[in-house]
């Protein structure tokens, strides 16, 4: 019987005491004097990386910064992609994505966020030589082929709102935007700051607005569950580039200004 209550006592010790050391990602970070960042290098006016000049630059690059300072500690930048998202994060490969990350009910289930920073509604990308689509209203029609890249937000939203169209869903933003350059699909979705890129990079891209408001989607940074202290900290830091005007500056000189600037709510001041 005193064996048993010894054993049953070294478990509940085991149990109280790990959760706690693996938890502490804060004073982690402090200790390593780094602030490990997961990205998506390919996503232009967030976190975007030069393939010329192997440079990053972006909205969501411009805050990793300014969270790595206001730690005090250097940042490390972490390729990641949304199709890896939850596994990069889950699996302890960086302590926060910060790339514009929707936050959606199939993602809250397996990550945390912060209150949102940034939102934005969904666009269209088709060629100029596309007859079919002239307009918004063209894209839910019999016929259509509507591309998404597998694991991104339009992914959820389009199998929702499409009655007509047919959906396609392909593994990369490549493999999607070459669907529809090559007559395959009609249009892909995307964001604002994605449709900007294509407008800039490929002169075969035609962007289509919606004719009202079609889905805000709010972005948000996402980390691992559990670790309040950690989180904690990251709503503190995201109430406060808000609040001193560090969010709006980074959007206007990455001229994202038609995204929404998040307001801050009672969550984030505290």
């Amino acid at each position: 019987m005193k064996q048993i209550s010894t054993l049953m006592f070294t478990a509940l010790l085991l149990l109280i005491t790990m959760p706690t050391v693996a938890a502490d990602r804060l004073e982690q970070i402090r200790q390593r004097q780094r602030v490990q960042v997961c990205i998506w290098p390919e996503y232009y006016g967030i976190t975007y990386r030069n393939p010329r000049t192997q440079q990053l630059a972006g909205i969501d690059y411009d805050m990793a910064l300014a969270l790595g300072h206001d730690l005090g500690v250097e940042v490390e930048f972490v390729d990641s992609s949304f199709a890896s998202l939850i596994e990069d994060v889950t699996q302890d490969r960086c302590d926060v994505a910060m790339f514009a990350i929707g936050i959606t009910p199939q993602r809250q289930q397996h990550l945390r966020f912060t209150q949102p920073h940034i939102a934005s509604d969904i666009y269209a990308i088709t060629t100029k030589t596309n007859r079919r689509i002239s307009d918004w209203r063209d894209i839910d029609q019999p016929g259509v082929v509507v591309a998404v890249a597998k694991g991104t937000w339009h992914e959820p939203i389009m199998q929702q709102r499409l009655e007509h169209a047919t959906l396609g869903i392909f593994d990369t933003p490549f493999a999607r935007e070459q669907e529809v350059r090559s007559g395959r699909a009609d249009v892909f979705m995307t964001d604002y700051p994605y449709s900007q890129w294509m407008l800039l990079s490929a002169d075969w891209a035609r962007l289509i607005e919606p004719n009202e408001t079609y889905h805000i989607t709010p972005y948000a940074y996402a980390l691992k569950p559990g670790d309040d202290a950690w989180h904690e900290r990251l709503e503190q830091f995201v109430a406060e580039i808000k609040r001193d005007g560090r969010l709006a500056e980074a959007a206007a000189r990455h001229r994202l200004e038609p995204l929404l600037i998040m307001e801050t709510t009672p969550a984030d001041a505290d």
